[in-house]
């Protein structure tokens, strides 16, 4: 019996079932802050969240990934691990106090509104200084945090319902999503002493993680370019009611898409620890069914949200939404791009230290993104925006399966994925016909034809084609 396989899928099944309360929580949330909120106050929220990320991301540089990578390298040695671990935390831990001073001066000389959002979003920030996920993914312990963000999503959507009830209640939905994340990330360290023994960091040793840091940081600073960037550059260049329609057009995206977001974040620690011992031939195998297995997937929820959307949104969000339609006819399919790249990121590239073309490829997504929104939002709003975000994740996407075409069998991966995007588009334009007097039995009768569909289709290739390479 392999064990690591064994392990491996509980891993998976326990990020699934946090992708499934991050999917409840939103369909349970959205649309009740959507008629609270309105457009205006999630976009002022988004916005200001936004801005205060930025100063987290400098706060953890590139350590989510370096820190993953590192610990798990080496597992199994735990003298070198707490090492590594304490050292790397110290470089953290003082980066997140300079971050904090410098929110401290946003706050202070900068900020010129909402003043209470903008100070309630530094506990956001001070969450940095304690996140240590990284060692836990590292360890390829899964369940402590999906354990605790199960909690706290359950807590959250209590406290939301309880106490945002007015649209200035902006600054409660602040203190809660901002205040539980910071509250959530000090329980973690909680079991840190069953996994490391405490090390006294070295400054010598701190520094060397500087420069391993910072390479994987470029791509996490290019990466909220396209990721984050658009909601500022809207709210800068357009109006809070266009940061509120894209934010809302995400969470519609992220929702399925944290599924398949999942099956990387398992297998960035497994990846890195088989090439570490040199199990080669065993992870590209891993690697072929991965992205067979997200590509069907993705191509799934792509079709199926473009063709349920013209009934859903107004149901979901409720009136004045309209607009969300056309920005999910260009944010959709971006989850294709992702799917792949995800897999080609944090299962070759990340594992293998292959951070230069891993830097390249999302610093060309980001050019090709602000010249996009530079250019498109004063005019289209969130529409633009999207239509940015769809260009750089294609150009990421493409750059990174450029870099490793020498060494995966790419032609073979690209002929094995194409007959999901036909059974897609076939299930688009099937389902995008079908009209009932009803809205709700309308949507409900696509999502079923639809889904039937696509599932049949699929696994009936899945068989012919595991049968084809048995051959």
């Amino acid at each position: 019996m392999d064990f690591k396989m064994i392990n491996l899928r509980r891993n998976y099944i326990y990020n699934i079932t946090y992708q499934f309360v991050l999917v409840l929580t939103p369909l349970i949330i959205t649309p009740y802050l959507s008629r609270i909120l309105g457009a205006e106050g999630i976009g002022i929220y988004s916005y200001h969240f936004t801005i205060a990320n930025y100063f987290l991301i400098f706060a953890k540089l590139g350590v989510d990934n370096y820190g993953n990578r590192t610990i798990a390298m080496l597992q199994g040695d735990t003298k070198k691990l707490s090492k590594a671990f304490w050292n790397i935390y110290a470089l953290q831990f003082i980066l997140s106090c300079i971050a904090v001073f410098s929110y401290l001066i946003y706050f202070l000389f900068i900020a010129n509104n909402n003043y209470i959002i903008v100070l309630l979003n530094l506990l956001l920030i001070i969450s940095g200084m304690f996140d240590i996920n990284w060692l836990y993914f590292g360890l390829e312990n899964f369940k402590i945090s999906t354990i605790r963000n199960i909690f706290v999503k359950l807590i959250n959507i209590v406290l939301i319902v309880l106490f945002v009830n007015k649209t200035n209640d902006i600054w409660i939905y602040t203190l809660i999503m901002s205040g539980s994340l910071a509250i959530s990330q000090v329980i973690m360290w909680s079991n840190i002493k069953k996994y490391v023994v405490w090390t006294r960091p070295i400054f010598k040793e701190v520094i060397k993680h500087i420069k391993p840091n910072l390479a994987l940081f470029i791509p996490v600073i290019a990466v909220s370019i396209y990721k984050w960037m658009d909601k500022i550059m809207l709210g800068s260049l357009s109006t809070m009611v266009e940061v509120g329609f894209f934010e809302n057009s995400e969470k519609l995206i992220n929702i399925p898409l944290g599924f398949v977001t999942a099956l990387g974040t398992v297998m960035l620690p497994r990846m890195s620890n088989m090439i570490a011992n040199g199990e080669i031939k065993k992870s590209e195998k891993i690697i072929n069914k991965s992205i067979l297995f997200s590509i069907f997937l993705c191509c799934g929820m792509t079709f199926g949200i473009l063709g349920v959307s013209k009934e859903f949104v107004p149901l979901f969000f409720g009136d004045g939404f309209d607009v969300i339609n056309s920005v999910l006819f260009f944010l959709a399919p971006t989850m294709i791009f992702i799917c792949w790249a995800n897999v080609i990121r944090t299962q070759f590239l990340i594992p293998n230290s292959q951070d230069k073309s891993y830097i390249f490829s999302v610093i060309s997504g980001a050019i090709i993104n602000l010249l996009i929104n530079l250019i498109l939002i004063p005019k289209y709003g969130a529409v633009g925006a999207a239509l940015g975000t769809l260009l750089a994740e294609a150009t990421v996407c493409i750059v990174q399966t450029i870099a490793v075409k020498k060494h995966l069998k790419i032609k073979k991966y690209i002929i094995q994925c194409i007959p999901f995007l036909i059974f897609g588009s076939l299930m688009f334009f099937i389902i995008q016909n079908i009209e009932m007097s009803n809205i709700i039995f309308t949507l409900i009768t696509k999502i079923s034809v639809g889904g039937i569909f696509y599932l049949i289709f699929s696994f009936s290739y899945f068989v012919l084609l595991k049968r084809y390479l048995k051959k």
